[in-house]
């Protein structure tokens, strides 16, 4: 093998083995005349030489029926006009934003992680700038910026709601890097379970309220 050969296959192998294994892509691969290998994540990039050699693995994210009763009931009532008019203002789901809310803060408004985010809906420096909220431990302003944000995500990802929600947590990028998938991420995964199924368990309340209504009603 000559010196010219082997250093295009020593590149290509370590462009794949450097690719995070959490991508979970599908890996391309052909072997031209020289005997280099070579490998892809872009099935269709004009060249029909690439075969499919790996196949992605599926992240699959299994939805839990959320607790809704463990919350501050004080806190969720106090809010639950600033969420309905968010939710009003900006055309997004009024369940999914209590929801995100609960995996997010658990209603406190001085709610802080490690990484930053603040607030009822745990907003980013950066998000939270992008929005225009000057004080994200203010609830209106965190809503707000929030519900925003998540309107913009699922528009982004066509209203599929695991993907916005995935977004919210790990950033828009992530899920756009992974092929509009959710990212292989552990905390995503589970955030995504969790987040869904107190949504799910909102949905429902919000429809056996309905149906008690009716039969109220003469």
């Amino acid at each position: 093998m000559s010196k010219t050969v082997f250093m295009k296959l020593t590149i290509t192998l370590i462009v794949l083995f450097l690719t995070p294994i959490g991508a979970h892509a599908d890996i391309y691969k052909f072997t031209d005349e020289h005997g280099v290998t070579h490998f892809h994540n872009i099935p269709a990039i004009g060249d029909t030489r690439y075969k499919l050699f790996k196949r992605e693995a599926k992240t699959t994210v299994t939805l839990r029926k959320g607790n809704i009763s463990q919350f501050n009931s004080a806190n969720r009532k106090r809010y639950s006009p600033i969420i309905s008019t968010a939710a009003r203002n900006y055309k997004v789901d009024e369940s999914l934003l209590h929801a995100v809310i609960m995996a997010e803060s658990g209603y406190n408004p001085l709610a802080r992680s490690p990484k930053g985010a603040m607030g009822l809906m745990q907003l980013m420096p950066g998000t939270a700038k992008r929005y225009g909220v000057t004080n994200s431990q203010d609830p209106s302003q965190n809503i707000h910026g929030g519900t925003r944000y998540m309107r913009d995500l699922l528009k982004m990802f066509d209203n599929n709601l695991k993907l916005a929600v995935a977004a919210y947590n790990s950033g828009e990028n992530a899920v756009i890097k992974y092929g509009n998938k959710i990212p292989p991420y552990n905390e995503t995964i589970n955030y995504v379970s969790k987040v869904l199924g107190f949504y799910q368990t909102l949905q429902s309340k919000k429809a056996l309220a309905a149906q008690s209504t009716l039969a109220l009603a003469p």
